[in-house]
């Protein structure tokens, strides 16, 4: 059974609403989605699991149409959903009544609910949010129940087992999915070697939009676009395949879908550095790591005295969202020191060179001190 596993996908979130660039970003998230149901079909995949806040907000009828359009043009994929803490069912969600395509299913309740797709032979376990706030570890105390006698669904029983290992599945009939939101204080704490130990042939997490493989079978997939400027890295989707042979084995890879990523660039500076100099060092820098990425700039290190960077003009060069100028000057304390010894800023570079603390922290100190009082003095 070939599957792929999404979540945290934000439809209609606008990362960096106050940039240029805000509209696109706002479009590649939806791009995102659509090359996603194109995966499905190019890979022949038998079911799409989406692991909670498939939308940003509470989702209006017309988004809901555009996605269910979307879910109907798959051709071999079913599609199981549950609401996360962004896109949770609340009392006048859209999302209660809505008819979507028969290949869809969602779960709308918050206790455990099963969904089963026999053509598949897969039953997939899960909830969804009806608030946005969940602190309790619902998770903790799930059991998995394993049907011995297809004759009598009453006989269950409970295994825990290695999740790194294949395993014998006589008896063990459907491949068990669980899809599962959380992973903080707010939005239901997990115990990973807890769930880990609970018997599902694959877990698929959503919330925390970093892609992780914890396990082969279990991972986040993190979101398909990064969403805001702390967010660096790859971003995509979990693909995997479960065999039912007569050892269940299990294969997962990540796979990077999203049109950009967030990327730090750190110039480092010296004395010899000049506003030109700095320019032509990110230009080269953006060419060398790709322009349609978005980028916050980092100037470290020492800089001529005389010299004061233009960050304004650094802006224009590229996507950029922030420039932070952690440059020093290289100043001559020894010289100040002569030349201001009857004043504050002698009596300022004196009291701090006679401090019994000499680390790095009193060394910012003298030069945020000096540089405040030099400017004080213009």
């Amino acid at each position: 059974m070939k599957f792929i596993h999404i979540a945290d996908v934000h439809l209609g979130a606008v990362p960096d609403s106050n940039m240029p660039w805000a509209k696109e970003r706002q479009n590649e998230i939806w791009d995102s989605f659509k090359n996603i149901i194109t995966v499905c079909n190019q890979e022949k995949t038998d079911l799409l699991l989406i692991a909670g806040d498939l939308f940003h907000k509470q989702p209006l009828i017309r988004e809901l149409k555009e996605v269910n359009y979307l879910f109907s043009t798959l051709e071999t994929a079913r599609v199981v959903i549950m609401a996360g803490n962004h896109d949770y069912i609340g009392a006048r969600s859209n999302y209660l009544g809505y008819q979507w395509d028969e290949k869809v299913h969602m779960f709308l309740k918050d206790s455990y609910e099963t969904i089963d797709l026999p053509d598949i032979n897969t039953r997939v376990y899960g909830f969804s949010y009806i608030t946005r706030d969940i602190t309790e570890p619902k998770y903790d105390n799930m059991e998995l129940p394993y049907i011995i006698n297809s004759h009598d669904d009453s006989h269950t029983f409970q295994i825990n087992m290695n999740s790194e290992d294949n395993y014998d599945f006589e008896g063990h009939e459907r491949i068990n999915i669980l899809l599962a939101h959380g992973g903080d204080e707010k939005s239901i704490p997990i115990n990973r070697k807890k769930l880990l130990g609970m018997g599902f042939d694959y877990i698929a997490l959503g919330h925390i939009h970093k892609p992780e493989i914890i396990s082969k079978r279990m991972a986040y997939s993190g979101s398909l676009e990064p969403l805001d400027k702390n967010e660096t890295g790859q971003r995509g989707y979990i693909i995997g395949e479960i065999s039912e042979d007569g050892k269940r084995g299990i294969d997962i890879r990540f796979e990077s879908i999203s049109h950009r990523e967030y990327k730090k660039i750190i110039i480092d500076s010296d004395q010899e550095m000049t506003n030109g100099a700095l320019t032509d060092m990110i230009k080269e820098e953006l060419d060398k790591q790709g322009r349609h990425h978005i980028y916050q700039i980092y100037i470290r290190g020492f800089r001529d005295e005389k010299i004061h960077f233009d960050l304004d003009a650094i802006y224009p060069l590229g996507h950029i969202i922030d420039v932070i100028d952690e440059s020093h000057p290289d100043y001559d304390f020894e010289a100040l020191y002569r030349e201001n010894s009857d004043n504050m800023i002698g009596m300022f570079i004196k009291q701090i060179n006679e401090s019994s603390n000499q680390g790095e922290l009193n060394k910012k100190a003298l030069y945020y001190g000096i540089e405040a009082l030099l400017g004080a003095r213009e």
